[in-house]
């Protein structure tokens, strides 16, 4: 019996680890697919972006509903849903046939992803003696920047030999097979809390990042003074200031921002804006410069991005250590210093391709978000009372991911502000350098140097932010405890 009930627990795991696999490999996989996609279905950047956008708009809105649909529905039933209409939304992109079916489908996608993910760290909880978790929260952990390392390389393999379709239709068979495991292995748990859904508040956060995201996307082409981009910023600010009102006077708020008294958690809260803008806008600018101005494959370019995810799988194990050691506040600074020296580094990137000038400040990166990020996870989340910490978590996450699509939408927006915005389009739709000319490649290469060194800027902010952590850490008791 005791055999049994091991496995079971290892079977559990399994079937939640597919999930932050699977989701990281398929965001991955479109990043390195972008350009073949552009080409096939004639779209423009602002477009062809909108297919990764989309995916993180849903996938941050819905986080924090379907936590609160798992206490009540039941951790299994939400977990299964999510990743039913995360697969059935997968073949959906693989059968669209232009950019507004694609875009529809990935809403889809994110939305299932959201509800997969809000009910995996539970399953988990609940599954494991506190003795264990940690092992089996660290295997998860594994899982996620596994998929990030594997999706650019068997994306651009897949792409290369059947088409963009395939990056898609590859992991339906693994989400069937996820499913059917979910179906044999999880049992279902709640807590049958009537707690009512925050639907205002959801209604003005959800339209409000969506109207940002559209005016940093658009801007460029509408024009930033527009009546249409200026509409669409005054928009997202109405909506955001809704947001908080409601939010203060909410029973069951969706953002608990009571929770943002607490002085290490709001700071906390600002470096990992700071840090997730910065970090998240990498892959996308290598993408232009590596297939728009170089011209790499999809399988060329995925193979220099290894690089940003294999150091992190040896340094994450020690930045854990090194945090209860020194503290998480001197770690996330070593960091964010790390990382935004090596966003300087590429900022350094010539008309003439150099392996090392890429693949040496990506190891760096690599290596500085595996020491910073547990740090930063650890500090944000111990800031707050143990009794709110499931909205504190909450919170965080759903931070995290607003600011890596806030992030995707900047790097556009900087590139097509510094170049003529239909350069990069044309490079990453087909266009090569003898049609449009070498003044036209040094003219993407210049904007996505200036757009390196512009997110080097937001670590630097992080930096700051992080020498103000130092201090409340020394003064509070509780904190240095945590």
């Amino acid at each position: 019996m005791m055999k049994i009930m091991q496995s079971g627990k290892w079977s559990v795991l399994f079937v939640v680890t597919l999930v932050s696999f699977i989701t990281n490999l398929d965001a991955t996989i479109v990043i390195t697919g972008l350009p073949p996609l552009m080409e096939n279905l004639h779209l423009s950047i602002g477009t062809g972006m909108w297919t990764i956008t989309s995916f993180y708009i849903t996938s941050t809105v819905f986080l924090l509903p379907s936590g609160r649909w798992s206490d009540m529905l039941g951790t299994k039933r939400i977990f299964l849903w999510g990743f039913a209409l995360f697969t059935l939304a997968t073949a959906l992109c693989g059968m669209s046939s232009s950019g507004e079916a694609l875009i529809a489908a990935r809403l889809l996608q994110g939305t299932g992803a959201a509800m997969a993910m809000a009910a995996s760290t539970p399953i988990l909880i609940r599954t494991f003696p506190p003795n264990e978790l940690g092992v089996a929260l660290g295997i998860n952990n594994i899982a996620w920047v596994t998929g990030s390392l594997i999706g650019p390389v068997l994306g651009g393999a897949l792409i290369g030999e059947f088409g963009w379709r395939s990056m898609f239709y590859s992991v339906v068979p693994i989400g069937v097979i996820g499913l059917a495991a979910g179906i044999l292995f999880l049992k279902d748990t709640f807590t049958g809390e009537k707690v009512k859904t925050d639907w205002p508040g959801l209604l003005t956060f959800g339209p409000g990042l969506t109207a940002l995201l559209i005016a940093l996307s658009e801007g460029q082409t509408w024009g930033w003074a527009s009546g249409k981009t200026l509409g669409l910023f005054a928009t997202a600010m109405f909506l955001w200031i809704a947001f908080v009102f409601i939010e203060m006077k909410a029973r069951y708020p969706l953002f608990h921002l009571s929770l943002l008294a607490y002085r290490n958690y709001s700071i906390g809260l600002g470096i990992t804006m700071s840090y997730c803008i910065g970090y998240f806008a990498v892959t996308i600018l290598l993408t232009l410069y590596l297939q728009g101005a170089q011209n790499l494959s999809p399988l060329e370019s995925g193979l220099m991005l290894i690089p940003l995810s294999v150091p992190q799988l040896f340094t994450a194990p020690f930045g854990g250590r090194l945090a209860d050691r020194f503290g998480p506040a001197r770690m996330i600074l070593l960091g964010s210093l790390l990382i935004g020296l090596a966003l300087l580094m590429l900022g350094q990137l010539g008309p003439q391709l150099s392996n090392m000038a890429v693949i040496i400040p990506l190891m760096i990166i690599s290596a500085a978000t595996g020491l910073s990020w547990p740090s930063l996870a650890k500090a944000v989340l111990s800031a707050a009372p143990q009794e709110q910490a499931g909205s504190a978590s909450g919170m965080f996450w759903t931070v995290y991911n607003m600011c890596r699509a806030i992030s995707q939408a900047l790097a556009l927006a900087v590139v097509q502000l510094v170049a003529k915005s239909d350069v990069a389009s044309r490079l990453l739709s087909g266009a090569g350098v003898e049609e449009l000319g070498h003044q036209s490649k040094d003219s993407l290469i210049h904007a996505t140097n200036i757009g390196f060194r512009f997110f080097a800027v937001f670590l630097a902010l992080a930096v700051v932010l992080g020498v103000f952590l130092l201090r409340p850490q020394k003064k509070t008791a509780s904190e240095s405890r945590a």
